[in-house]
């Protein structure tokens, strides 16, 4: 597997770049999903549109089980830095997270597993799932309320984001939670205004908050056990409109990550009783709003081994990382996780020449990884509808 030849990779690499010149962000994928259909249908395959808006199934049907492999489309609102011959032709769009590049490894599997099914060791029905809105917008969870798995059943779903932080050849798959859960926070904080030279007149917003920000600091090391990991972090404060007015409102804004939900409801109580107990220390009030975004991203047991059985056929079982740390980032395939078993993996993708982050205005996929992706899935794909399963 880790020699099987790629006769059309470079259409492959041509076609990511094109997507990559062409961001769109969530819902507006309207290009990138008529690519995505356009490639889908010149393989003979069945093909739905318009799921979610702009999401695009392809179904290579088969005898027997079936399964799900899905690959996010969107892009990020963010202005590209990079000086190349495809770089974004959309202002303020980048695809600086490596969608473009989870679009073209999918299409390049379908490809093959069409194109080769008699000589591959699978039967089965794959289903291609390109999905909207992964940035911030969940997607995933739209798909599902727009009848995904109820109109395309199957007993799993895979997924697979490029990873940086990895070396190219590795790739990285955890049982248990993988990405953490996204909450947003906001705290209201009231008082009284009055004129910043007088503020014994008034009740300080300002220093209320402020102590706020820092007692927020101590949710995690004080209420939750060593073992258990979790993030709180303030990322904005706002209040006041003039040098000589203490404002009588002011308003934090931050995040929340766990990698359970049990720890969610435990961060959520404990900031709730700071906020209530430093509002009354200094006769404010403080009141707090949880925004639950994505649920933690959970691999189950079964799956996450299938997939170190397929990964390992491709890099080598010593380039497959099992004990890899989970990610305090969040990913919305944790709503399919939710209703069916499955498992999510990083593929490595850094080297010297891609060294930027996910997200970061300089960031480009590494075109080298898109045969290793293409691999990945097929290897899947045999691992777990082979015939002698």
């Amino acid at each position: 597997m880790k020699t099987m030849e790629i006769p059309f990779i470079e259409e492959i690499v041509a076609l990511r770049r094109d997507l990559h010149a062409h961001p769109e962000v969530a819902f507006e994928e309207t290009r990138t999903s008529e690519v995505v259909a356009r490639e889908l249908e010149s393989l003979g395959l069945e093909v739905y549109r318009g799921i979610a808006k702009t999401g695009v199934v392809g179904v290579l049907r088969g005898r027997g089980r079936s399964i799900g492999l899905r690959a996010d489309m969107d892009a990020l609102i963010l202005e590209e830095k990079n000086d190349l011959p495809y770089r974004s032709q959309n202002p303020g769009r980048q695809h600086g997270c490596g969608h473009d590049g989870h679009v073209a490894i999918l299409l390049g599997a379908a490809k093959f597993l069409s194109r080769h099914r008699d000589e591959l060791d699978f039967d089965g029905t794959v289903h291609f799932i390109f999905q909207p809105a992964e940035e911030g917008e969940g997607g995933a969870k739209a798909m599902i309320d727009d009848g995904l798995f109820e109109r395309f059943p199957m007993e799993s779903v895979f997924g697979m984001h490029n990873w940086p932080e990895l070396p190219e050849g590795r790739i990285a798959v955890v049982s248990g939670p993988v990405m953490a859960s996204d909450c947003h926070l906001k705290i209201t904080v009231r008082g009284r205004g009055c004129h910043a030279a007088m503020p014994q007149q008034g009740v300080d917003t300002l220093v209320a908050a402020s102590h706020l920000v820092l007692a927020l600091q101590t949710v995690v090391s004080r209420n939750l056990p060593p073992w258990e990991s979790a993030v709180v972090s303030v990322t904005r404060m706002h209040g006041g409109s003039a040098m000589n007015i203490i404002p009588d409102e002011a308003v934090l804004y931050g995040t929340i990550r766990s990698f359970s939900l049990k720890t969610q409801d435990a961060i959520e109580e404990a900031v709730k009783r700071l906020c209530d107990g430093t509002g009354e220390a200094f006769g404010a009030k403080a009141d707090v709003e949880f925004e639950r975004r994505y649920p933690p991203t959970v691999n189950s047991d079964a799956e996450a081994k299938l997939c170190v059985r397929a990964a390992g056929v491709v890099v080598g079982i010593e380039n497959v990382l099992t004990d890899a740390r989970p990610s305090t980032g969040a990913e919305d395939f944790a709503y399919m996780l939710l209703k069916k078993p499955g498992a999510y993996v990083w593929l490595g993708s850094g080297n010297a020449e891609h060294a930027y982050p996910l997200h970061s205005p300089n960031y480009d996929f590494n075109d080298d990884v898109i045969a290793t992706g293409i691999r990945y899935w097929v290897s899947l794909v045999e691992t777990v509808l082979g015939k002698a399963r």
